[in-house]
């Protein structure tokens, strides 16, 4: 699930599949973009997961060298318009069926939890996925570029990465439901074995969570999408996105749940904020987000945002007296119009999956200042890489 896994998969989805998906499903592209991408990480998630097992990579190259002869990857465009897949969808059924046992109702519950959609999305999400991954394994593996072995040693290298990255409050709730076994395990008590139970909990709440990683590891060395400043606003930190943020750690809220931040993320100084009655909200002090990603030059949210999103959104449903405005800012690069329009744009479109998240619209506000309130020189790289970002301010609290 390195980049030369995860990007290949999601690459083969074009604008048009996303836009057919969306229809389909009743969602916008954005939310099935953020779907799509958590479904597509547990289903890599999954082939980590069981890759020990004696003969299960065999087993899912051959379905992928079956994936290639029937030509699935131009099927594709039609699977997102809601065709038949290819020979009844037995090869995805059976794909499905190595991943996930007989347990991807509990994998799709948990998900659609997590992601904020409904079952039934989720389920023809992680269809499409298991299409794309079979795709991508066995265009990879005709083109000589991948087997059993080398498929293998990917997904070891990056399964031992996920752990930090796994939210708290995720714990309880999914040990409980797995109950036996499958509790004992995500909490590092269960026995060694195989089975189902031992590892569909940690496969589920893997999602969107994986992207995170993904993310921190590819976007460091190029510039992919525009993402928002890592506390560079407070801090005056440098360079590249979500560094020097810390290692994962708890913060509880006081609705008795929790979630996992970055030590230095925005959100523990954000609880921290909030829990601290003899501060008074002031009009100059804002809290950057440090791990939002947007597509560049326009307002759609990636999908690896969607970590540092919902942190925000069980913050303000935890707080339900808070009242707060997204502001979203630019560098100056472009004529001043269109910076005001995008930062407007990209301040709505976290207000609106704020809202989609649970978080009553009446508590949010969404403003756009474009380039005339730079934090940093706009003539380096790393200033105008300090002024896009998104921001929040307290209104009431």
């Amino acid at each position: 699930m390195s980049s030369s896994l995860m990007n290949p998969v999601l690459a083969l989805v074009t604008p048009q599949m996303r836009q057919a998906l969306a229809a389909r499903l009743g969602d916008t592209p954005r939310i099935v973009q953020s779907g799509l991408g958590a479904t597509t990480a547990a289903v890599l998630g999954g082939l980590a997961a069981r890759a020990p097992e004696n003969g299960f990579l065999g087993q899912i190259m051959d379905l992928a060298r079956t994936a290639h002869s029937q030509e699935l990857l131009g099927t594709l465009p039609a699977l997102a318009a809601g065709g038949p897949p290819a020979d009844g969808g037995e090869l995805v059924n059976a794909f499905l069926a190595r991943v996930f046992g007989n347990a991807q109702g509990r994998a799709s519950h948990a998900l659609a939890r997590q992601t904020g959609l409904d079952a039934d999305s989720v389920d023809s999400l992680l269809e499409f996925s298991a299409s794309l991954a079979l795709a991508s394994l066995g265009r990879a593996q005709a083109n000589g570029e991948l087997d059993a072995g080398s498929l293998g040693r990917r997904l070891g290298a990056e399964a031992a990465n996920l752990q930090g990255y796994l939210p708290a409050n995720l714990f309880g709730s999914l040990g409980a439901a797995g109950g036996g076994p499958a509790g004992d395990a995500i909490r590092g008590g269960g026995a060694a074995g195989g089975g189902a139970s031992r590892w569909i909990v940690p496969l589920a709440i893997l999602g969107a969570l994986i992207l995170v990683w993904l993310v921190m590891r590819s976007v460091t060395g190029s510039r992919d999408g525009d993402y928002t400043s890592a506390g560079a606003h407070a801090t005056g930190a440098a360079a590249s996105p979500w560094t020097g943020l810390g290692r994962m750690v708890a913060i509880k809220l006081p609705d008795g749940t929790s979630l996992r931040s970055p030590a230095h993320g925005v959100e523990g100084r954000l609880v921290a904020y909030l829990n601290d009655s003899s501060v008074t909200v002031g009009d100059e002090t804002w809290f950057d987000f440090d791990r939002l990603l947007f597509d560049a030059g326009n307002a759609e949210l990636q999908p690896q945002s969607q970590a540092q999103i919902g942190n925000i959104a069980a913050i303000l449903r935890a707080y339900p007296r808070v009242k707060v405005r997204i502001g979203g800012f630019t560098d100056n690069d472009g004529e001043p119009a269109q910076n005001l329009k995008l930062s407007q744009d990209r301040a709505d479109s976290v207000v609106a999956e704020l809202a989609r998240l649970g978080v009553d619209r009446s508590r949010l506000e969404a403003k756009g200042y474009g380039d005339d309130q730079p934090v940093a020189d706009n003539t380096t790289e790393d200033g105008r890489q300090k002024n896009r970002r998104i921001s929040l301010r307290v209104l009431e609290k």
